[in-house]
């Protein structure tokens, strides 16, 4: 391989979408996992890529508006190049409303959108359809509907983000030296490797647990019922999930915990009372200790950099994550937000 520009350690979601993103701006890019592509949290079964309430609007909201605004130009040039779909669609999302005080929020929230999400898209309350299956139960009969929402399925868009970067000539190896700069997107693993290295806990990999059905609901929106993200995904499959455990035993195995969103999920949405369970996952996804993606450059050792810490919204920040990166590494142009500059975590 001609000497690489870039050399990104780590496969997952931010790993392939940072060398995506460094590969469109013609940088030679070498890129490293030993495990493979999408081994940790990016090969989970959900994919939810839904915005954070439209108030107390900061930085973090903004990047993550932005990111979801270019995710449907991000995931068709990709498909466009690599030749394999994603699984994307921007279908909204529906939640149940249980109360008054919470309906009453809702529209407080329905009239902030339209000025924070500027014309781009819209919260609204509406009313609860008795006839229409994939609607949640509601206790109040109205729903919140929102059309920023996405889904994808994580292990269709890691796969067509490879087949994208072998068009470019760019293969995932399981081993390589550091050509070039290097950006870490390493995961749990990594947040493990800079506890150890900085002394103190910068970040640490939280269990989830999530399991797949068999129903076919295409182009239908995703839901958020009873704390559980329901994604009717493309093939014929839903995802289901998911768990946050920060203490566990065994990273991979699923247990009691998972069986119990499967029985909540079938009470909220009757429709799914009956659908087969065809996979059950457990994986560690990298949470930062600030809970925000750690982006930037390590300061005590030159030319490397990491992306990491995406924890439950790494998907939907990528496109917007791999933007900024490549400003940084190739270009030496900090766009990075201060909320998720690493140097707030590498702090003791």
């Amino acid at each position: 391989m001609t000497t690489a520009d870039i050399t990104i350690r780590g496969a997952g979601i931010l790993g392939l979408s940072i060398a995506w993103a460094c590969t469109l701006r013609g940088a030679k890019v070498r890129l490293v996992d030993p495990n493979g592509p999408a081994f940790g949290s990016s090969g989970s079964l959900v994919g939810a890529l839904s915005p954070h309430v439209p108030e107390r609007w900061e930085s973090k909201k903004q990047f993550q508006l932005e990111s979801l605004l270019m995710a449907q130009d991000f995931w068709d040039r990709v498909t466009e190049h690599g030749g394999l779909r994603t699984g994307y669609m921007r279908t909204g999302r529906l939640q149940p409303i249980a109360t008054d005080n919470v309906l009453k929020l809702s529209q407080t929230r329905s009239e902030a959108a339209k000025t924070l999400w500027q014309g781009h898209a819209q919260w609204s309350v509406i009313p609860s359809d008795p006839a229409n299956p994939w609607e949640p139960r509601s206790p109040t009969g109205m729903l919140i509907h929102d059309d920023l929402s996405a889904h994808m399925h994580p292990r269709m868009a890691c796969a067509a983000l490879v087949a994208a970067l072998q068009s470019k000539g760019v293969e995932v190896v399981t081993d390589a030296p550091d050509v070039g700069k290097t950006i870490w997107a390493t995961g749990a693993q990594g947040l493990a490797d800079l506890s150890e290295e900085y002394q103190h806990e910068v970040g640490a990999g939280e269990k989830g647990q999530a399991a797949l059905l068999e129903f076919d609901m295409p182009n239908a929106p995703q839901l958020y019922a009873d704390y559980l993200h329901v994604i009717p995904h493309e093939n014929g499959t839903v995802g289901v999930g998911s768990t946050s455990e920060r203490y566990f035993d065994d990273p991979k195995s699923t247990d009691e915990q998972l069986e119990d969103i499967i029985d909540r999920i079938r009470i909220a949405l009757p429709v799914l009372a009956d659908a087969p369970v065809i996979e059950r996952w457990a994986g560690l996804r990298p949470r930062s200790r600030t809970r925000a993606p750690m982006l930037g450059a390590l300061p005590d050792r030159p030319d490397h950099f990491v992306a990491n810490g995406g924890f439950k919204i790494a998907f939907g920040l990528a496109p917007k994550i791999a933007e900024v990166m490549a400003d940084l590494a190739l270009e030496d142009r900090n766009n990075i937000p201060d909320i998720f500059d690493i140097r707030a975590s590498l702090k003791p």
